[in-house]
This record gives structure tokens, sequence and C-alpha cells, in this order.
């Protein structure tokens, strides 16, 4: 089991690497294109330049103008909270509109992963935006773990095996019944994000408890979940659970 483990998050190593690319854009400034997407399915990128004796990283403003150009303005008060909060738990900074983040040469590839993370999660914040959803999903999960009286830590972050810190929404601590558990949200199922959940579970799980295990709130309250999306999570020992079915779970979450 561990061989084959390992087998996984090195192809998933390989496939970050190979697929990343660089190019020149100033005598200053390097682009960086990611394979990871947003939500318009485009390569997210971000730009470094050396400085201080050390590396900025930027998004250049990309991920806040496109919400805002988008429809979702974040200048309520509860909305720049939830901003700083989600920048906070990546160490990231707001500059100017600007997501940045400073690195030096031993922790570029760490910091450059939160900035990524950091990216990922402000995009997501356009389904605040009315009409594409009533209510923030993750505000609708912790509503119904407290109406179960299902005990939890929100925004808990581990170092994993790889030495990435990795945010989770939710820690259930072990009972005397049952292991701890750790619970992520997913506003937006899909594989991307699927895969993207699936490696910060199998990079953290060899640092917690043995009997740790993992689930995926899957909002499918504006859209199917793929079975795509549910074949993966299982291959990488993460439980899905679609929220229309989250009662299946309650027992096990409250115990």
């Amino acid at each position: 089991m561990i061989d084959e483990i390992q087998s996984l998050l090195d192809r998933y190593s390989a496939w970050l690497r190979d697929k990343t690319t660089l190019r020149q854009v100033t005598g200053d400034w390097v682009e960086i294109t990611t394979p990871y997407l947003d939500r318009h399915n485009d390569y997210l990128q971000m730009y470094a330049k050396k400085g201080d004796g050390g590396f900025v990283l930027t998004d250049d403003g990309y991920v806040i103008e496109d919400l805002v150009q988008s429809g979702c303005k974040l200048d309520s008060p509860k909305r720049q909270d939830l901003l700083r909060v989600t920048l906070a738990g990546f160490g990231v900074t707001n500059n100017g509109g600007a997501l940045e983040v400073r690195a030096s040469p031993d922790n570029f590839a760490l910091r450059k992963h939160n900035l990524i993370q950091a990216m990922l999660a402000v995009n997501d914040l356009f389904y605040l935006s009315g009409p594409m959803v009533a209510s923030l999903f993750y505000e609708d999960v912790v509503a119904w773990l407290d109406a179960n009286e299902i005990r939890y830590t929100p925004n808990v972050k581990f170092t994993g095996k790889s030495g990435y810190d990795h945010l989770f929404d939710f820690v259930i601590p072990k009972s005397r019944r049952r292991p701890e558990r750790i619970l992520q949200t997913i506003t937006r199922p899909s594989r991307d994000t699927a895969e993207a959940i699936a490696f910060k579970w199998i990079d953290t799980k060899d640092v917690r408890a043995p009997d740790s295990q993992a689930y995926a709130f899957l909002n499918d309250q504006e859209q199917h979940v793929p079975q795509g999306v549910v074949d993966a999570l299982h291959n990488y020992d993460v439980t899905p659970v679609v929220w229309s079915a989250r009662e299946t779970v309650k027992e096990e979450l409250a115990a």
C-alpha cells in the first residue's frame, strides 16, 4: 500500500513539474504558467522576480480583478473579512488587489504552492455572487454541523510529508468510538478540485494518526457531481459525500 501511494504521489509531482512552463516577460519578471485551472478553464499564472535577497511572487491582480469584472464585488465588510481569512490561511497578502508572497531560495516551492492554493480559494469566491448560490457552501456545512451538534475545529493547517502546508476546512477530533476525521468542502466539484484535495490528503495522512479519515463534502445544489469526481476521491482514500446525501454520514461524524 505504501509503495502504491508513493507511486501516485510521484506521478502527481511529475505532472506538476512537466505541466509548469516559464517565460521571461520583462528584464525582471518571469511568468509561471501552472496546470491548475480557474473557473474559466484557463491555466492560472503568476509572476516572479528577485528582490531583497529572495523572490516576490504575485498574481498581478488577476484573481480579484476577474471577480470584480464578473460581478462579484468584494466591498462588503463580510466579504472583506472572508477574503482576509482566506489569504491569511495561506500566508498570502493582498497588495493593492494583487495576491502576493515573498519567498527565499529555500522555501520557494512551498511559497509558490501557497500562492496557487490562495488563488484557487479566492477564485471560488465568485460563487458568492447572488445568481450563483443562495449562500456560501462553507456556511451551509457549518450550519449543518452545528445543528447536529458535531464538534469540530475550523480552518486547521497541517504540514505534509512534502513540507507543504495544507489548510483543511474542519477537523473532528478523535473520540472513544471514532478516529480523527478531516473534512474539506468542494464548492465546484470537478476532477481538478478532487485531485487537489486528494493530494492534500495523501501528503498529510502520514503525519496524522494511522486511523485518521478524510471526507469531502461535494456541493450538488447547483449542478450534478460528475462520477469521475467521486471515483477520483475514492481512489485516494477520501470519502466523498454529496451534499444532498449528507444525512448518511451524520452518525459517524457525530460519534
